[in-house]
């Protein structure tokens, strides 16, 4: 059955790729992991089979350590909302209000100065391996970046509200997966990929508008309720949903 909850996340992780603050950091991000130079990444001509291997193994081994991370969170926000239950209007309407906010942020209407900054661990393990990209992926789902920590807390919110560990967990994995499929959709197709984004560069503040426009909608469904009102609706509108997951 369709989720709203779970296209939601799914929404907010391609968001989350797309945004000023991580898409101009996957070309050094890719020839870190490839231990190539960005001229040789760049260049005409095709990528060393060896290296174009050891670029798509790190980048999947990086994004299933991203998930790792936000897997970890999600049952995390489910545990605290278990245990914090007779609050939950409270802080369904803190949370919404905190989103809202954000939301404001990335339309352009308030400029919040600390989400403009970045904060990062950093895994000494060579990326070029497969422990490496692991580890580098945990140091990324580890940080705080401007653009997925609102985004984040959107979907941590709905997680506090799920029934189990394991659907908070689902929930997180989704966004994971989201976030970084581009990252590996990107090591297997590098060249056309860096060649896209530079065409493309000036539509990524169109792209963090419609983070703002999604983070208001979550603020508002959480604060009213209607996360299960939209998903019933959208399965009565559109009935082939109903085969959906």
């Amino acid at each position: 059955m369709f989720d709203i909850s779970l296209a939601g996340a799914a929404m907010a992780g391609l968001l989350s790729f797309f945004t000023p603050c991580i898409l101009p950091m996957v070309p050094f991000y890719l020839s870190y992991m490839a231990g190539l130079s960005m001229s040789e990444l760049t260049t005409e001509g095709e990528i060393a089979p060896g290296a174009q291997r050891r670029l798509v193994t790190s980048a999947i081994m990086f994004a299933l350590g991203v998930t790792t991370i936000f897997m970890l969170m999600g049952m995390g926000a489910t545990a605290l909302g278990q245990a914090f239950a007779q609050w939950k209007q409270v802080l369904a309407y803190a949370g919404a209000g905190l989103l809202f906010v954000f939301g404001l942020h990335f339309l352009g209407v308030i400029r919040i100065g600390i989400l403009y900054r970045e904060a990062r661990m950093e895994s000494s393990a060579e990326p070029t391996t497969v422990i490496g990209a692991y580890l580098m992926g945990l140091a990324f789902g580890f940080g705080w970046t401007p653009c997925v920590g609102p985004a984040l807390t959107a979907i941590l919110m709905m997680a506090a509200g799920m029934g189990s560990l394991a659907q908070g967990a689902g929930l997180l994995a989704v966004y994971g997966l989201a976030m970084t499929a581009p990252f590996v959709v990107a090591a297997l197709f590098a060249r056309p990929f860096l060649g896209w984004m530079a065409r493309n560069r000036r539509h990524l503040p169109k792209v963090e508008k419609a983070m703002g426009a999604m983070l208001i909608l979550f603020a508002v469904l959480i604060a009213t309720g209607s996360v299960n009102v939209i998903s019933n609706w959208l399965i009565q509108a559109f009935p082939g949903f109903m085969n959906m997951g």
